[in-house]
């Protein structure tokens, strides 16, 4: 035990220790100011500018932001669509497969646009090297670009600067950020035994005598954008379980890393933004805190293991059920959190043979959605709850709520509450009509509570842009891959316009001066009503669903 625990802590020191610093050079390439990148990425980026005709010294308001974000969103899936569609006629296939159904292409689309990587289909069975390349690779790019250059406008509109310009903070992204790390890591990854390669199956000769072909592909390169950028597809069905994708303890360090890397580093760079480090480490620590939590409850139930099974060994071990045993209980635990907190969705071990303790905090950390959340939405759900704080507050002690010396409007209140809003609509209204028709909709692989949080966490997973999943659940059906399409698209879109417009109003509602009776947004007591606040709105929201899914499974199992 005091090993895996070991393990964990030093883990979590890791990240104490890169955060703050990632979250200044983020800081730095948004506000422009000297990076250590300059002098190759300046030339690179202006060539971009001109080839694409954007200015990037042009602001843009709120909807113009968001039309620009939908129009090229649209045009990159339709394109993306297409090259699945035919990926039979197009370079890069050796395996000559073919296209998969349409509701599945349609699904595979929409889940990587929008930062998802929701999968129902086995990577390697189904996608060529050449849509898994310019297809879900350039997709997990240009749609972990898009989170942070929303989750950057929506800083600048909620500090009263200028939105900027949607095509520059995507392109700064892609060329300052993604791409440099996701070179240094797939190149650390292939040294440590993940393919990279345009070969067909490796046809091999097993012990039996028999014919078994081995997939690999470009997997280094596809890994560590999907890790980085918090997209969480697997090139191979096992996702990073399967020793190509995540060979060694090493690897899973670094992959785990990547993972929680940008979303923490989030929380620095409003601190740059907003001037004022001593809120962003308050935020920090009360997210790292509930992090914590949602962590011990998760590795002390692995930990502990599943008492009928060591019942009937006559001593107790972990569980093991479901696990990669190269990683054990500790870091498949460490790795649940994560993935779910992060709403990255890879993942190292399988989540359905989890105790009921940690699909709760999985769960949770999807509810939830601010630990740490998204790459850029993670930060803007957990602006939203601190907007909403002061507007409470501020009616508490009876005088007119603002927010960084700016009133708060009724408008601006109402776009919030649709931000809260939209997470549990996209989630509880699917899930009531999948469980309605057990047989004919959900199929359900383990009957009673354990089969709600199937149904649940599937579209808790498609809403959140998250992507993992209780893989017992049948879930390549028409009705899944449409209806969890549906989710991911409001979970994403409708979400995006409404907190760019509500970032607009913000820059451009009047100023008041400060006085002595402003309310101030980093002090520990204004954190702790956040927290409230956080409380309140999303973990009593999906109380009902914990109830009857993971705590009802774990009191009934602690029963028997």
């Amino acid at each position: 035990m005091g090993q895996g625990f070991l393990q964990i802590g030093l883990t979590l020191l890791l990240v104490l220790i890169v955060t703050p610093t990632f979250g200044k050079y983020i800081a730095k390439v948004f506000m422009g100011r000297t990076t250590l990148l300059d002098r190759v990425m300046n030339p690179l980026e202006l060539l971009i500018y001109k080839l694409a005709d954007v200015n990037p010294q042009e602001n843009m308001r709120g909807k113009e932001y968001a039309y620009c974000v939908l129009q090229s969103n649209l045009f990159i899936g339709l394109l993306v669509y297409l090259f699945i569609s035919f990926q039979k006629f197009l370079p890069w296939n050796p395996s000559n497969l073919g296209a998969p159904r349409w509701d599945l292409t349609l699904h595979t689309t929409i889940s990587f646009l929008t930062n998802t990587g929701q999968q129902h289909y086995l990577g390697e069975k189904t996608l060529s090297h050449f849509s898994t390349m310019a297809g879900l690779t350039f997709l997990m790019f240009v749609s972990a670009g898009t989170g942070l250059a929303i989750g950057i406008a929506f800083i600048r509109g909620l500090t009263g600067k200028p939105l900027g310009n949607y095509y520059a903070d995507l392109i700064k992204a892609i060329t300052r950020i993604l791409l440099p790390i996701s070179i240094v890591g797939a190149i650390l990854l292939l040294a440590q035994g993940v393919p990279q390669t345009l070969a067909a199956s490796v046809a091999v000769e097993t012990l039996e005598g028999r014919t078994q072909y081995i997939a690999t592909g470009p997997v280094a390169s596809f890994e560590i954008i999907k890790l980085l950028g918090t997209n969480g597809g697997g090139f191979f069905g096992a996702n990073s379980a399967h020793p190509f994708e995540n060979p060694n303890s090493f690897t899973n360090l670094v992959e785990i890393i990547a993972m929680i890397s940008i979303p923490a580093a989030m929380i620095f760079v409003y601190g740059e933004f907003s001037h004022n480090i001593k809120q962003a480490w308050r935020l920090f620590w009360m997210i790292f805190l509930i992090f914590l939590a949602l962590l011990w409850i998760t590795a002390v139930g692995e930990f502990q293991g599943n008492p009928l099974v060591n019942s009937n060994l006559g001593f107790d071990q972990p569980n093991l059920e479901g696990k990669e045993v190269r990683f054990g209980w500790a870091q498949t635990a460490l790795w649940a959190v994560v993935t779910t907190a992060t709403m990255n969705g890879a993942v190292n071990g399988m989540h359905d043979s989890l105790m009921p303790a940690a699909g709760f905090s999985t769960l949770l950390s999807m509810f939830l959605h601010v630990i740490w959340g998204g790459i850029g939405t993670g930060i803007i759900y957990l602006l939203i709850y601190q907007y909403l704080t002061a507007f409470w507050a501020g009616l508490m002690i009876g005088r007119t709520p603002e927010f960084f010396g700016r009133k708060i409007t009724r408008t601006s209140i109402v776009l919030a509450s649709l931000v809260i809003l939209i997470h549990p609509i996209a989630v509880l209204i699917p899930s009531a009509i999948a469980l309605a028709y057990p047989i004919s909709l959900s199929g359900i692989s383990n009957p009673g509570f354990h089969g709600v949080s199937q149904v649940v966490y599937e579209y808790i997973s498609a809403s959140a842009n998250n992507g993992s999943g209780f893989e017992g659940l049948i879930d390549g059906t028409f009705w899944w891959n449409l209806s969890t399409s549906a989710s991911m698209l409001v979970g994403r879109y409708v979400f995006l316009f409404a907190v760019l417009l509500l970032a607009d109003i913000m820059v451009h509602t009047k100023p008041v001066p400060e006085i002595p009776a402003t309310l101030k947004t980093d002090t520990l007591l204004f954190t702790s009503l956040s927290a409230g606040v956080i409380f309140i709105l999303s973990f009593l929201i999906f109380f009902p669903i914990l109830v009857n899914g993971p705590l009802a499974e774990g009191l009934r199992l602690a029963a028997q």
